[in-house]
């Protein structure tokens, strides 16, 4: 088999390989960001907008505040929001004091939070003040010691601040009343910390600048440790793939994808960020009609969500009206792109849906469909430059074209580890190898397609059925809104198929679907159930969680 067969599908002016070292830190990186575009709109949300050089003077007063503190260099501050533009200040200002970020979901339950908060040592916490009490009621044990909190319309000046505060808090009640004595509120920070100044210390590549948590969908939730090396490289990984079809300076960017997920993390609030593009934040992206507004509002050029996301878009009434003559990219990730979908959003804006891959443990990004016109519908791509790809058997021996197996990644943007758990770490990375934990094949232009996770796939009577194909030919019948398909117990054939569906036309009865299914899928890949529901669950980035749905049949069979 040749080696790196994908390079020579890469799109011209794509590099075979990045320079991780170029950089010593992201500090180092982003103080040329700052002065380059200072006067240029960095952040918009709620449509206040934020220069580059705001960004820079406000994370400055907060690393400050931070050091004054008493905080230390490699000490771990949790950040824990939705989009807001107290995001990006809090980061750059927790990497400007050489802390450590502890990104944190903020629909968390206290016993995830604690769950986080114990196992990564967290000594301070940036809080949106809606999930405070919820800290209160966990705070004694933990290690943290420094409370800062902060309000949704904090930085959006007179009067809309008041009124946005005042909505939130009295109208909608969504601030749970809370008592955490000492804190302090953000905006206290900045303007405290603008009385003091950084101290120096020292940093180099292999720190870890980052402790992001991988959702827990494996068992307990780990952190995976994430360096200035790691970053650096996948921002100029990213870098080199877009940088061709973008002019520098000139983006704007829509980003409904909380930046506390690894995915907007570092495509958006570091790579977009470093090349001069104003990114509009969505705080709330189940709020469509928030969306549909800033494509009006502003030209977007770029978009990045997940297939749940784009699926909603394009069944919302107002969508198809939009101009969508800016929309150069839109960027699928965190979940397999329907091609029903992909095929819809090309159909109703004209621009590619580019599905890309990756996985926390690779900062995030691994491999992405060229964005020239050759991507494959299906397939997650080529991977990025300086990132080698394979495919293993159990047994760990290289697979050849099209054989199905493990995928493996190795590059300059794995993981240092996971954060004491050097037995987990030792499991899922070998000589610089990192384990997916994904079903996958390679063809022979060297393109790589998810057929699924190894512990969704469903066994039955001896045949592998990969539920991602399943749900693929379901959501493809025009009656079908959402779907999900597990495995459940079944005596004849160990396990059988059953899928749950969200209907987009009401009239869609369960003979209809098996007809369909039995028109497009072999026998033994058939649902044996299947279930009519109004929702399904999911992350809070919109990912189905099957996981939940075998839980609920696992309980019902033991019943």
């Amino acid at each position: 088999m040749e080696e790196r067969p994908w390079l020579k599908n890469f799109p011209n002016g794509v590099p075979a390989n990045v320079d991780p070292d170029a950089y010593d830190s992201l500090l180092t990186f982003f103080d040329e960001t700052f002065k380059k575009y200072a006067k240029q709109t960095a952040f918009i949300c709620m449509d206040k907008a934020l220069t580059y050089a705001e960004v820079d003077k406000k994370s400055t007063r907060f690393a400050a505040y931070l050091h004054s503190r008493g905080l230390e260099p490699g000490d771990k501050i949790a950040l824990m929001m939705p989009n807001l533009l107290q995001y990006p200040i809090a980061l750059f200002g927790a990497l400007r004091a050489g802390l450590i970020v502890v990104n944190t979901n903020p629909l968390y339950t206290a016993r995830e939070m604690k769950h986080q908060f114990v196992d990564s040592g967290c000594k301070a916490i940036l809080i949106a003040d809606n999930f405070a009490a919820n800290l209160e009621s966990i705070i004694a044990d933990t290690n943290i010691k420094i409370v800062i909190t902060t309000s949704i319309g904090d930085l959006l000046g007179f009067p809309k601040k008041q009124i946005v505060n005042s909505v939130v808090k009295y109208v909608k009640k969504m601030v749970p009343k809370y008592n955490i004595p000492n804190a302090v509120t953000f905006n206290e920070a900045l303007s405290q910390g603008a009385k003091f100044s950084i101290k120096e210390f020292q940093t180099t590549p292999e720190d870890t600048v980052i402790l992001q948590y991988t959702g827990g969908t494996t068992g307990v939730s780990k952190g995976a440790m994430l360096t200035n090396r790691n970053l650096i490289a996948n921002m100029q990984q990213v870098r080199a793939i877009m940088l061709p079809f973008l002019k520098d300076g000139e983006e704007t960017v829509l980003c409904p994808l909380p930046l506390y997920h690894i995915f907007a993390f570092t495509v958006n609030c570091l790579t977009l960020f470093s090349i001069g593009a104003k990114n509009v934040l969505i705080t709330n992206a189940r709020d469509l009609d928030t969306l549909i507004s800033a494509f009006k509002k502003y030209s977007i050029s770029l978009m990045s969500g997940v297939n749940t996301l784009f699926n909603a878009l394009l069944n919302h009434k107002d969508f198809a009206g939009l101009d969508f003559a800016s929309l150069k990219i839109t960027v699928g990730g965190g979940m397999a792109v329907q091609q029903a979908v992909a095929v819809r959003w090309k159909e109703v804006t004209g621009c590619q849906l580019t599905e890309g891959y990756g996985m926390t443990e690779t900062s995030p990004v691994a491999c992405v469909n060229p964005l020239d016109g050759t991507a494959r519908l299906g397939s997650i791509g080529l991977p990025i430059p300086s990132t080698d790809m394979r495919i293993v058997d159990e047994g760990g021996q290289v697979l050849q074209v099209d054989q199905i197996g493990e995928l493996q990644v190795k590059g300059p943007q794995v993981m240092k580890g996971y954060f004491n758990r050097p037995d987990e770490t030792a499991k899922s990375l070998k000589d610089g190898w990192m384990s997916t934990g994904d079903i996958a094949s390679m063809d022979a232009d060297g393109f790589f397609k998810i057929v699924d996770r190894k512990k969704d796939m469903i066994l039955v009577s001896g045949f592998n059925v990969y539920p991602n194909e399943v749900e693929d030919v379901i959501a493809s019948h025009p009656k079908v809104l959402e779907v999900a398909a597990i495995g459940i117990q079944d005596d004849r054939s160990t396990e059988a198929v059953k899928v749950f569906v969200v209907r987009k036309d009401r009239s869609l009865t369960e003979d209809e679907l098996q007809a369909y299914c039995k028109e497009n899928l072999t026998g033994y890949k058939r649902p044996k159930e299947i279930e009519f529901r109004d929702e399904l669950p999911k992350t809070n980035v919109g990912k189905i969680l099957r996981r939940k749905l075998k839980e609920e049949e696992e309980k019902k069979q033991e019943a």
